[in-house]
């Protein structure tokens, strides 16, 4: 993929920023569901916490780097290239780090400093904020009004709220 130098450091293009986002949204969303889900089962281990949610996470991303191969076989009618499919797996790994937050929670509660509730409730408060926090790195650089970077921010949030509440409807 193409960098424009910036300063001395490196800048990803927009291309490659969007997906990055793109990702890491996915990836919160889905961690939200399993967070919700097992904060509904009770009595769930620090244990089972953290497996669910590495393997919830990671068969995410093995869907969507096997959807990114798909598409560019579909599109060029060629697997990737070297280079592509190097870049696909950072785009997916990079992603990755939605989890850092909730598995450190979850390492507190085996530590017994904390129950697994809290963590787990923990874990939703930082996964929602973290949508905020993609909504801020996607706007930064848009020129838009402020009151429309607002909206984006408070209407991601909002839609981490609201998968929040479905999950609590579902699941009591």
């Amino acid at each position: 993929m193409e960098r424009r130098a910036r300063g001395d450091a490196l800048d990803r293009t927009p291309e490659e920023r969007a997906e990055r986002l793109k990702e890491r949204v996915y990836v919160t969303f889905a961690a939200l569901a399993v967070v919700l889900t097992l904060r509904s089962h009770g009595d769930v281990t620090p244990g089972v916490a953290a497996t669910t949610l590495l393997i919830t996470v990671g068969g995410t991303l093995l869907a969507v780097l096997l959807a990114d191969v798909v598409s560019h076989l579909a599109v060029h009618a060629a697997l990737p290239t070297a280079a592509e499919a190097r870049h696909m797996v950072a785009v997916c790994t990079g992603a990755l780090g939605v989890l850092v937050l909730p598995m450190a929670f979850v390492g507190v509660a085996a530590s017994g400093s904390w129950t697994v509730d809290g963590a787990l409730r923990a874990s939703t408060i930082a996964l929602v904020a973290s949508l905020g926090v993609v909504g801020w790195l996607a706007v930064r650089r848009v020129a838009l009004p402020r009151w429309q970077k607002l909206l984006v921010l408070v209407a991601e949030v909002a839609l981490g709220l609201a998968v929040v509440a479905l999950e609590l409807l579902a699941h009591g």
